[in-house]
């Protein structure tokens, strides 16, 4: 994946300033960044749902902005806030998920009860997704997401509602993508998963990157990837003067 020197402007104001990095097969790129750094709008962009004012995203030979239907054909995607068909069951979503997606029915029934099951949804396969919890709401979203085993994950603060058992099991499933070769664009507020999970990092704040590079490389900047989102922030001294308030 290539991303070169997107820049992207609502009302005037750039929410994307020249971004550019490159993310390949086997990697997990953690975007960090302060509310409104632009994250969310650099996935909707890398996808083909927006279009860059300048700039361009390469998805496995395939430009977002030329050809969107190729990028999302091999891509699965958790946006930030989940929207789903209330009205339907699981099992209606996920049938019509497969239809869309071409896959054969053997496939499809054989991937669709291992996720089921390893995102503890069996109960749940008759239900309307409506009437389901935040938490197994994002659980159906991850399994509509991954469904196809798509070739790039972009996932936008895919742990939002997750039970700690559910949070493992989309771990390893995105350490599982990227060995197989796969690539994943991954969005998170918590320092320690980025550490964890990703090979890279892009830092933004107000729409430009601010460091990238390897974890090691970002966290020896500063001490930790935490520290150096506080003092991106400006706010290390504000914690600081909380935390003896506490005490």
């Amino acid at each position: 994946m290539i991303v070169d020197s997107v820049t992207k402007k609502f009302s005037g104001k750039k929410a994307l300033d020249s971004v550019s990095f490159t993310a390949g097969p086997g990697e997990v790129v953690g975007l960090l960044g302060p509310n409104g750094s632009g994250k969310s709008t650099l996935m909707r962009i890398m996808l083909g749902f927006l279009k860059p004012d300048s700039g361009h995203v390469m998805v496995a030979g395939a430009d977002s902005t030329e050809d969107s239907m190729a990028v999302r054909r091999i891509s699965g995607y958790v946006p930030e806030t989940v929207e789903l068909y209330e009205s339907l069951t699981l099992r209606e979503l996920f049938s019509l998920v497969a239809r869309v997606r071409g896959l054969g029915s053997k496939y499809a029934l054989d991937r669709l009860n291992a996720l089921v099951d390893a995102f503890e949804l069996v109960k749940y396969v008759d239900t309307l997704i409506g009437a389901l919890s935040k938490g197994n709401k994002q659980k159906v979203a991850l399994v509509a997401a991954i469904l196809h085993n798509p070739k790039v994950l972009f996932l936008d603060e895919p742990l939002t509602g997750l039970d700690a058992f559910s949070a493992r099991v989309l771990k390893g499933i995105i350490r599982s993508k990227a060995s197989e070769g796969g690539t994943v664009i991954f969005s998170t507020h918590v320092m320690e998963i980025a550490e964890k999970l990703c090979n890279k990092i892009v830092l933004l704040d107000g729409g430009r990157i601010v460091i990238y590079g390897t974890v090691k490389q970002v966290a020896s900047v500063a001490g930790g990837l935490e520290e150096l989102m506080l003092h991106i922030s400006g706010r290390a001294s504000e914690i600081e003067e909380i935390l003896r308030a506490l005490s």
